[in-house]
C-alpha cells in the first residue's frame, strides 16, 4: 500500500453520516517508567449482524486499550473511515464531472476510555501484553507518522485464489490493517506478546492477472479515453456511497451479481484504476487466525 508525502484537505462535498472520532483526543505522553497494559478489543458490527442476509457473517471491527498503572486511566485506538464504509468503496457520478468522485480517507482515532460492556458483552477485550511508558511514546510517535502518510482506506483485498499461497494483487488498508501494524510496531519496540489465538475478517475478490488502465487524467482528462471511461462510470453506477452498512451490503451482494455475471470488476487503488478479470469463487468473507508478532528487540515486561 502507497504512502503519501501529505494527508489532502477533505472535500466539504464529502459528508459523514457520523461524525468521524467525535470524542478524540491527543495521544497523551506516559512517564518512562510507567507500566501499561495492552488490549485486543474486538466486536461484530453490530448494526447488520442479524440481518438475514449476513448473520452468519463474521464482519468484525478491530481495535486497541491501553491501561497506564501509575494513573489507572484507559484509552482506546482504532483506525475507520472519515466517511463510512460506503464512501471508501463506491464513488459519487457526480452531474457534470466525468470522473467518479471518491470521499475515501481513513484515520486513526484515539479517544479515553475503553467501553468495557461493549467489547466484553459482544466480542473480545484480552490482555495480549504489557509495555513501558517509553515504548507507549515510540508507539505514539510512529501513529503520527503512520496516520499522516497512510491515508486511503482499502476495502478489498484482491488474490489470484483461495488458496492460502495465492498471490495478492492488492491488499486491503482498513481497521484490522491497523491494528496489525500496531502490534507489529510493538514488538519491534520489544513486546513480547502472550499466546493467544487472533483472528480477522477480509473480504476478498477473485481475480486473474490485473490489468492497469491509468489514472483519473489518462482515462477521464480531455486526452481520455471515453469509451473507456463510460465503461466505468457504468460499473460504479448502481452502487451507492452513503448509505447505512446494512445497505452497504445489499450494494454487496448486488456487485456480486454482476461481477459474476461479466466476469469483471473495476478497482479503483491508490489514485489508479484496474481491471480485474473475474473468477471463480469471485468474493468471499474470511475470518481468519493473523497470529500475534515476534519482535526483534530485547523483550520488556510480561
Amino acid at each position: 500500500h502507497r504512502r503519501f508525502d501529505y494527508r489532502p484537505k477533505t472535500d466539504p462535498y464529502c459528508q459523514a453520516r457520523y461524525t468521524f472520532c467525535p470524542t478524540g483526543s491527543d495521544i497523551p505522553l506516559m512517564k518512562e517508567d510507567d507500566v501499561i497494559e495492552v488490549y485486543r478489543l474486538q466486536a461484530p458490527v453490530w448494526e447488520f449482524k442479524y440481518g438475514a442476509l449476513l448473520g452468519h457473517l463474521k464482519i468484525m471491527h478491530d481495535a486497541v486499550g491501553f491501561k497506564s498503572s501509575l494513573t489507572g486511566k484507559n484509552y482506546t485506538m482504532e483506525w475507520y473511515e472519515l466517511f463510512q464504509l460506503g464512501n471508501c468503496t463506491f464513488p459519487h457520478l457526480r452531474p457534470g464531472m466525468d470522473a467518479p468522485f471518491w470521499c475515501n480517507q481513513g484515520a486513526a482515532c484515539f479517544y479515553e476510555g475503553i467501553d468495557d460492556a461493549h467489547w466484553k458483552a459482544n466480542g473480545t477485550l484480552v490482555l495480549v501484553t504489557t509495555i513501558s511508558g517509553t515504548m507507549f511514546n515510540d508507539l505514539a510517535q510512529w501513529v503520527k507518522y503512520d496516520n499522516e502518510t497512510g491515508i486511503y482506506y482499502e476495502t478489498w483485498t484482491v488474490q489470484a485464489s483461495p488458496d492460502k499461497k495465492s498471490t495478492v494483487w492488492f491488499d486491503s488498508y482498513e481497521c484490522s490493517k491497523f491494528i496489525l501494524r500496531t502490534y507489529q510496531k510493538l514488538a519491534d519496540l520489544g513486546a513480547v506478546f502472550k499466546k493467544i489465538q487472533t483472528n480477522y475478517t477480509s473480504i476478498i475478490l477473485f481475480s486473474g492477472e490485473p490489468i492497469y488502465l491509468g489514472n483519473e487524467t489518462s482515462i477521464f482528462g480531455p486526452q481520455g479515453n471515453k469509451t473507456l471511461a463510460a465503461t466505468i462510470r457504468d460499473f460504479y453506477n448502481p452502487f451507492k456511497p452513503h448509505q447505512s452498512v446494512r445497505e452497504f451490503f445489499v450494494d454487496l451482494f448486488r456487485i456480486i451479481d454482476r461481477v459474476i455475471l461479466n466476469h469483471q470488476f473495476y478497482l479503483f487503488y491508490n489514485l489508479e484504476y484496474w481491471f480485474l478479470p473475474m473468477k471463480s469463487p469471485y468474493l468471499k468473507i474470511i475470518y481468519e487466525e493473523v497470529p500475534l508478532p515476534v519482535g526483534s528487540k530485547a523483550s520488556f515486561g510480561v
